[in-house]
């Protein structure tokens, strides 16, 4: 195609080439240049690009019928795949209400969690207490329970403002407490905020159980999670996990809830459970919450895509090849050695200064200081620059400002779930490539670190 003027319209005037193909961990512009897919997109294609059998189900389905309007039919795709979800999720995660993307999973778990309270004659309860920094969607209901300064602020008066506490990013801490003792100082200012909002008007707490796009691959310690489900037992308020980025195997287990062993009330699923073949999701709850609103005259919600056909269709081979071809282990085991050559890199680069994550979610964060954890300075726009240098040296990464939106700066490595060690070498050989570029343009500099 020609370079002519787009009606289309995104984020940017950034521009782009056009894509002609994707194969596995890898894609290819119109010119024949390849990419490494070094994040999956948006955390989203799991599985890699142009997987044979999830395309064959599709098809499959397409000869039959793309749609059905869940008010007129039932059909056997997203009847199976319900099913399957249901047999992955821990604990009694039984009903599954599907949707087409991640703002779509977290504005339908609120709204579901609103419902079930009031057929508890709980009508008071209306507060969903988020984190700070933390993304949940971009759509009203979920931008409200954003903590992202630039996307949120000019929208605070048509939002209700609902209330945060601090995420648990330790490793900014400077004190003298263990890891174990940060988590739990963390864990009780949720129980704090409680009190001061009130009980009785808490509804939920939301909370990614490793950080997205505002936080990089932040995980709390292990301390942390059995003390938030036992804040929110306390007081009868339901926890609800946005899996959207971490679900679906991306962290090595099926949901990041089970590395420690929480059954969440409510989960949000998408990105890594379509795997970018079509756009899916899912809020997936209990049957002991769901069945007294259906009692109740039913869930007083909805979306026109909710349970298409092919989509379901597509969603379901998605778990099948998790399943068949081992990924979830092998994020697991990637994962580990992608986070080890990302460590390698702070001996080379004294500007990072910080390596996290878990399975195939990592990052890494720049600093000015690693004593102080001093953000870089604001006008290098460090963010958006390393990802452009490792554009051009053929490397996908996904970056965002580290400290609210508005200062600090992490980049996020989340290859497809398929990738071997032999391509994780290729990852870090453009990223030091890149990292060099940047060091030099900066003058920033390389050697050994401090």
């Amino acid at each position: 195609m020609t370079d002519a003027p787009s009606n289309l319209f995104y984020q940017s005037r950034n521009p782009r080439p056009f894509l002609d193909r994707g194969e596995g961990i890898y894609l290819f512009d119109q010119s024949g240049k390849r990419y490494i897919d070094g994040s999956s997109g948006a955390m989203v294609s799991n599985i890699g690009h142009s997987n044979p059998r999830v395309l064959a189900a599709m098809k499959a389905q397409m000869d039959r019928s793309t749609f059905g309007y869940r008010l007129h039919f039932r059909t056997e795709a997203s009847e199976a795949l319900a099913t399957k979800t249901a047999q992955m999720m821990p604990g009694d995660l039984d009903r599954v209400f599907f949707v087409s993307g991640g703002s779509e999973a977290v504005e339908s778990a609120v709204k579901l969690a609103r419902q079930y309270a009031i057929t508890q004659g709980q009508q008071s309860r209306w507060k969903v207490i988020s984190r700070f920094p933390s993304y949940h969607g971009c759509t009203l209901g979920a931008l409200d329970l954003t903590g992202y300064d630039p996307l949120a602020r000019p929208f605070d008066p048509m939002m209700r403002g609902m209330p945060k506490i601090p995420a648990p990013a330790t490793y900014l801490d400077r004190d003298n407490l263990t890891e174990h003792d940060r988590g739990l100082k963390y864990a009780e200012m949720l129980r704090e905020k409680i009190l001061a909002e009130g009980p009785d008007t808490v509804l939920a707490f939301i909370m990614e159980p490793v950080g997205g796009a505002s936080t990089g691959a932040l995980v709390a310690p292990d301390s942390y999670y059995g003390r938030i489900r036992e804040i929110c037992d306390e007081f009868g308020i339901l926890l609800i996990y946005d899996e959207v980025m971490t679900g679906a195997g991306r962290t090595g287990r099926f949901l990041a809830a089970e590395h420690w062993g929480i059954v969440p009330d409510i989960v949000a699923l998408s990105k890594g459970f379509g795997a970018g073949y079509v756009p899916l999701g899912a809020t997936v709850a209990p049957a002991r919450l769901v069945e007294p609103i259906l009692d109740a005259g039913g869930f007083l919600h909805g979306f026109t895509y909710a349970g298409n056909p092919l989509a379901c269709s597509a969603g379901l081979a998605v778990l099948e090849e998790l399943e068949t071809q081992g990924l979830i282990d092998n994020a697991a085991a990637m994962g580990e050695v992608l986070i080890g050559r990302l460590q390698g890199l702070m001996e080379r680069y004294p500007f990072i200064g910080d390596v996290r994550g878990k399975g195939l979610l990592t990052a890494f964060e720049f600093v000015a200081d690693r004593d102080t954890m001093e953000p870089l300075p604001v006008g290098l726009n460090a963010h958006s620059r390393l990802v452009e240098i490792a554009y051009e040296h053929g490397l996908i990464t996904y970056s965002r400002r580290t400290r609210g939106g508005v200062a600090g700066d992490h980049f996020l490595v989340a290859p497809p779930l398929i990738i071997s060690e032999a391509q994780i070498d290729e990852i870090m050989e453009i990223l030091v490539e890149s990292l060099d570029a940047f060091a030099s343009e900066t003058g920033l500099g390389t050697g050994t670190a401090a």
